[in-house]
């Protein structure tokens, strides 16, 4: 059991939420670097290592790619380095996709943490009274990657089994992908079908019905609701007095380094980094409970 999704689903969600709304409506350092640091470490915690090493590989490339594509097209900023086509490549461009960069990766990380914690039981418990019908669309549509990478690996061994990939001609394997792909939807299809059937059928969204859930708001609960609450209101305090407005075109303004400024800083950082915390926390005492057994 992971420590963080064992709080209740609402305070989990705003807990989303704000991350989300922190991270994409400022492109200041220090909250893109605790945005990507948050999340890459939390799905370190939360996946294997490999498979950590996996992803951090391929969104390096993501990194990369944008980081290089934004100065192709972007020519803003005052600090020229080179011309390319008669056009100037600035060091803000550069430095601006860079930025860009390590917050969309972040991003990516935090939504595939959110996928894996706020599962779709809790996303029904928390908007199945209000909007039934876009509730039920929207659990089934974050559970549909993993179940399609599950199907995708059922399939492809029940064809191997089948000697449809003995070969190793490229066209063999392209038409055992197609058929891959043609098993893949044909289930898609039959599935929703069959939950929609099973959750009419089972009344939901009537007036009236009642709601079998465990989630219950116990204490813990209030504490990280209220540290929620408290950091968002230092960080929202913080940013009305300008310390995480940052620029980059036509030059890169300098960070506010005020004792208010370094408080905004702190609380961003611990806001983004606190799932990690609870689950280094988690681990920690849950080592020290088995050395003394």
């Amino acid at each position: 059991m992971i420590r963080f999704e064992k709080f209740h689903p609402a305070i989990l969600f705003i807990y989303y939420l704000l991350v989300i709304v922190f991270s994409m409506f400022t492109v200041h350092p220090i909250v893109l670097a605790g945005t990507l640091l948050g999340g890459v470490l939390l799905f370190a915690l939360l996946h294997p290592m490999r498979e950590t090493l996996r992803n951090l590989l391929f969104y390096f490339f993501v990194f990369i790619l944008i980081g290089i594509t934004n100065p192709l097209f972007s020519h803003n900023g005052e600090t020229i380095l080179f011309f390319l086509n008669d056009n100037p490549i600035t060091m803000e461009a550069i430095i601006y996709g860079a930025v860009i960069s390590i917050m969309l990766v972040g991003i990516i990380f935090w939504c595939k943490c959110y996928t894996k914690i706020l599962t779709s039981d809790k996303f029904l418990y928390l908007f199945g009274k209000m909007i039934p019908k876009l509730s039920l669309i929207l659990s089934m549509t974050l559970r549909l990657i993993p179940l399609f990478k599950q199907q995708i690996k059922k399939i492809s061994g029940t064809q191997k089994v089948l000697g449809l990939y003995s070969s190793e001609s490229r066209t063999d394997a392209l038409l055992g992908r197609i058929r891959v792909f043609d098993s893949l939807l044909s289930w898609s299809l039959e599935n929703a079908i069959d939950t929609a059937d099973a959750m009419k059928a089972r009344g939901y969204g009537l007036k009236g019905r009642s709601n079998f859930h465990l989630f219950r708001f116990h204490k813990e609960d209030g504490i990280l609701l209220a540290a929620i609450l408290i950091l968002t209101a230092l960080i929202a305090s913080g940013n009305a007095d300008g310390v995480f407005l940052f620029g980059y075109y036509p030059y890169i303004t300098g960070m506010l380094l005020t004792k208010k400024a370094i408080l905004g800083y702190l609380c961003m950082l611990f806001f983004m980094l606190l799932p990690s915390l609870l689950e280094i926390k988690e681990k920690i005492l849950w080592n020290c409970l088995r050395s003394k057994i």
